[in-house]
């Protein structure tokens, strides 16, 4: 399951393609035109938004989360952020499936809130930069994704 946020962390995750594109999938992200034109031969649960400091939303998010985790259960979520990827590693936490977080390219020096909140339950957590070691010591680096 590939789970992100639109614009620059959906983004990240559709330049993984060759690594998604021969296993089976499923797409977790924000219902928007740009969205729905990228992801339009995919399978996708459309999360609700916006996320950033919304409680509400984050709360229906875990409900989200509950429902499309127990229904499909991927053996991996993978997420490069933002928001919307905390509840998702928290339930996917709760049914033991494997976590991959892949931290924010232009986050260098600052973390980014979800990369901290998910860092604790990721089993695989990546960087971009040499320089995001210094907030997450038992990350590894892949170099630039975009």
């Amino acid at each position: 399951m590939l789970v992100a946020s639109a614009g620059g962390h959906l983004a990240q995750l559709i330049a993984l393609d060759k690594f998604w594109k021969n296993h089976e999938r499923t797409w977790v992200t924000f219902q928007l035109p740009e969205v729905e034109a990228a992801l339009k031969d995919e399978a996708v649960h459309w999360a609700y938004f916006p996320t950033t400091r919304n409680i509400p939303n984050a709360v229906r998010n875990f409900g989200l989360a509950w429902k499309v985790l127990r229904k499909e259960r991927p053996d991996t979520i993978i997420t490069a952020g933002a928001a919307v990827s905390v509840p998702f590693f928290l339930v996917g936490k709760m049914l033991k499936m494997r976590t991959v977080f892949i931290e924010a390219y232009d986050r260098i020096t600052m973390p980014t809130m979800s990369a901290r909140l998910c860092y604790p339950m990721t089993d695989l957590f990546v960087v971009q930069w040499d320089e995001q070691k210094k907030a997450f010591p038992e990350s590894v680096n892949i170099g630039a994704i975009l």
